[in-house]
């Protein structure tokens, strides 16, 4: 809902393409420039209470852009601003929210309960941007006080959070912090713990190169537009597709959690993943295009599963929260960068062969980790292994 707020009050002020890039830019540099950093705070401090101060950070920032559209007092920079300090709360939000759900049920129940926050992510990801554009109507202000009710009940909510092993596994007592200020080793400690694990690299770096070369989903303006031949009501129903399909797929790994054969299933959706995109990039239908796109959500969100499942399950719970903000700054590198590599192939080579490229690069780089990570594709069942 504030994303879709956000940008509608961007581009009414600025008529710019350009400075709506430049919003998805001021929320990732705070992700990346603080990366090393958040994952420190996450294993030192209790994550609950990192996530309902995030939470009430990000209240705060939705009544300021509310109160701003009122007072007709809101400008380019002023927007820049607040998305940066939203970038900056979730850069934090972010790893502590990833490391804090294992810590929440019994450990064989991970992969279920990590499906289930899927497929509650994907469910907003639906019903968020069209309640954001309705309420819009209303008035521009409306958006952004809703999303501040929102944030202030999420912030309550999660400090009431009580996690299913003993307190200690999850917070650290005060006197702990003091001599654990941030070091080198400490702040550096999450990457070399990346590396040591095979993996957990593995895994995270073939969701990086995957997305960074098949992100399709950045193009479908121009699809709806000068290959389907049609409105904006068909780029609506495009978007709507892979959440969809990522929906329903979520919600079914929920119920019947993967058992076996995980590594070579994650790798698998990949490829699938990858020539769905070739498969969209060939389609001239409009109902053939959503089917193909339901498809790539449907095998994304298998690889989202099994690969959070790895690295939460692989990772003790002490050195979570530095393992998941890499783990968060690739997924956002890789979904930025992804639109940009997107829209850069495009221009250089044209709008279908930019697509099916990178499809085929996905399926590459698949084929590729399977020879360069033979632990990753025989892993059989999800939860702690050998480095």
């Amino acid at each position: 809902m504030l994303g879709v707020a956000v940008g509608w009050q961007m581009y009414a002020l600025t008529h710019s393409t350009f400075a709506l890039g430049m919003v998805g830019l001021a929320q990732f540099l705070p992700l990346l420039l603080l990366m090393l950093l958040v994952g420190h705070v996450a294993d030192r401090v209790s994550r609950k209470s990192i996530l309902a101060v995030c939470q009430a950070v990000e209240a705060l920032v939705a009544l300021s852009l509310g109160m701003a559209t009122l007072l007709h007092h809101l400008r380019p920079a002023g927007i820049f601003c607040a998305v940066a300090l939203l970038g900056a709360a979730r850069a934090f939000e972010a790893p502590s929210t990833q490391a804090l759900v294992p810590t929440l049920v019994e450990e064989p129940l991970v992969p279920q309960a990590i499906a289930w926050s899927s497929s509650a992510n994907q469910t907003a990801s639906i019903i968020g941007p069209a309640l954001g554009g309705l309420l819009f109507v209303a008035g521009a202000q409306v958006p952004f006080l809703t999303c501040t009710v929102l944030y202030v009940g999420a912030s309550v909510l999660s400090s009431t959070i009580r996690p299913w092993r003993a307190a200690a596994a999850v917070l650290v007592p005060a006197a702990a912090l003091a001599p654990s200020a941030p070091t080198a080793g400490s702040i550096f400690a999450g990457i070399g713990y990346i590396r040591a694990h095979k993996n957990i690299l593995g895994a995270i770096s073939l969701d990086l190169f995957a997305v960074l070369l098949g992100g399709a989903t950045a193009l479908l303006p121009a699809y709806a537009r000068d290959v389907l031949h049609t409105g904006a009501w068909g780029l609506g129903l495009l978007r709507l597709s892979p959440a969809l399909g990522a929906l329903t797929t979520s919600i079914l790994l929920a119920r019947r959690p993967i058992a076996s054969h995980a590594g070579l299933r994650m790798f698998t959706a990949v490829i699938v993943f990858g020539l769905a995109t070739v498969a969209f990039a060939l389609s001239r239908s409009l109902w053939l295009s959503m089917a193909i796109l339901t498809v790539l959500g449907s095998a994304d969100v298998v690889s989202v599963v099994v690969r959070s499942s790895l690295v939460q399950l692989e990772t003790p719970n002490e050195m979570r929260g530095r393992v998941s903000a890499v783990n968060s700054l690739f997924i956002g590198t890789s979904n930025q960068l992804g639109e940009f590599e997107s829209g850069t192939t495009a221009a250089w080579f044209g709008l279908i062969p930019a697509t099916i490229i990178g499809g085929i690069g996905s399926v590459v780089v698949a084929l590729l980790w399977m020879g360069l990570f033979p632990g990753l594709r025989k892993l059989d069942r999800l939860g702690r292994s050998p480095v």
